[in-house]
């Protein structure tokens, strides 16, 4: 596919031909775990479905071109995909993260890949300088997620690369670009040697599959994860590919629609009383606002508030009518989320106090509903938190 095209074309065409037997327009699903071969050791592109797979094959070649890589590899999940590129370093390696960060990802680094001798640092990836500081001989690996989940931490990924590589040209960079998705960011553009996306989340966009993704410009990283994701095992199916696939034809449309109504519902929690801070990177006073305005054509679908307690929080998340209690993000139908207690849950308390996850925050997934349907059902929400406030101050003082 002519790589001038732009993503929303690549999407329904890249890697979509019709089928060559029947004239399908929509690409077909391969639903086999195994292919004939002409004789030993010969066959027709495909052996065993776990190596590759023609529905698959569709989606990686389709995702690569949306992200603007030349190579593409799918998995089963997200996690799926963060294990095969932690699987390629050794022990004694080290790997520089973000302390704002997904909590499964924070889990299996230091759960899992710890014990095998894998070092982490986690540093306010915002500070190009913190970065540099936690630059060591045995770094290999610079990993970012920008917007961060679930702070919406900002990170300047140009200036990121170039710090990492004047220190060492063995240092690769991924950036996980779930929440910006490759509509309003193209980490590849900007230096990154990775993209990881969760392609759960927009790139679906239906909250039916569950599924992950690496994409590259390097042929030798390519090599690696491919490898890897064979080896290792982790492939999705002809099936969730399919459902991936036809959710990308859609995805610029939804894309701007979440960023639209996104920016409306921050805009209207920055304005009451009743929050006590927003963290959305399209109102100006965000402190990454300046530099996601310069590396992002728009700036999500995710909103991150606080209300100051878990009691406010719960009263919110219980309360919400058209906002369903769900981890997960990037649906038609928009989700409320209690990270502490939901996705960041296997993250030690101390360390999400330390990292600024407090028992009030509450992270909002914005669907396509009519936004002002959805403001006013957290305003409606919002009035049960603060019932709940208004009760505890009486509380305590009567005491």
């Amino acid at each position: 596919m002519t790589s001038n095209l732009h993503p929303d074309t690549l999407a329904i065409h890249a890697g979509q031909a019709f089928d060559p037997r029947t004239g399908a327009v929509s690409f077909p699903i391969f639903q086999t775990s195994t292919f004939a071969q002409h004789a030993p050791g010969e066959s027709r592109g495909y052996a065993y479905a776990r190596g590759d797979n023609p529905t698959r094959r569709a989606l990686e070649e389709c995702l690569a071109s949306i992200e603007g890589a030349r190579y593409g590899v799918a998995f089963a999940s997200g996690l799926a995909a963060v294990n095969a590129v932690i699987s390629t370093l050794s022990e004694g390696d080290h790997v520089i993260a973000g302390r704002d960060l997904y909590g499964g990802s924070y889990r299996l680094f230091t759960k899992v890949f710890a014990k095998f001798g894998v070092r982490f640092s986690f540093v306010d990836t915002a500070s190009v300088a913190a970065i540099e500081g936690a630059i060591e001989p045995a770094t290999k690996l610079l990993w970012l997620e920008t917007p961060s989940n679930p702070l919406l931490t900002v990170t300047d990924i140009q200036a990121s690369v170039a710090v990492a590589k004047a220190r060492s040209k063995g240092i690769r960079v991924l950036v996980d670009n779930t929440f910006a998705t490759p509509i309003t960011q193209r980490p590849l553009e900007l230096g990154a040697d990775l993209v990881l996306h969760s392609t759960t989340k927009y790139l679906n966009g239906h909250g039916d599959v569950i599924g992950g993704a690496i994409l590259t410009n390097d042929e030798s990283i390519d090599r690696e994860i491919r490898f890897l994701q064979n080896a290792i095992g982790g492939v999705p199916g002809p099936q969730d590919s399919y459902l991936i696939l036809r959710g990308l034809k859609t995805l610029s449309l939804r894309v701007e629609r979440h960023c639209q109504s996104a920016l409306k519902v921050a805009r209207f929690l920055a304005a009451d009383a009743r929050v006590k801070k927003v963290y959305y990177p399209g109102l100006e006073s965000h402190p990454g606002h300046e530099i996601a305005a310069r590396q992002q054509t728009a700036f999500g679908g995710i909103v991150s508030f606080d209300l100051g307690s878990r009691e406010e929080a719960n009263a919110f998340c219980k309360t919400t009518q058209l906002f369903a209690l769900a981890e997960s993000l990037g649906a038609p139908r928009s989700l409320v989320c209690h990270p502490p207690t939901m996705t960041h849950a296997s993250v030690e308390p101390e360390v999400r106090k330390d990292r600024g996850i407090g028992d009030g925050l509450v992270r909002l997934s914005v669907g396509l509903e009519d936004v002002r349907d959805l403001i006013a059902d957290i305003d409606q929400a919002l009035g049960s938190a603060a019932a709940v406030s208004a009760v505890a101050g009486a509380e305590v003082a009567a005491a």
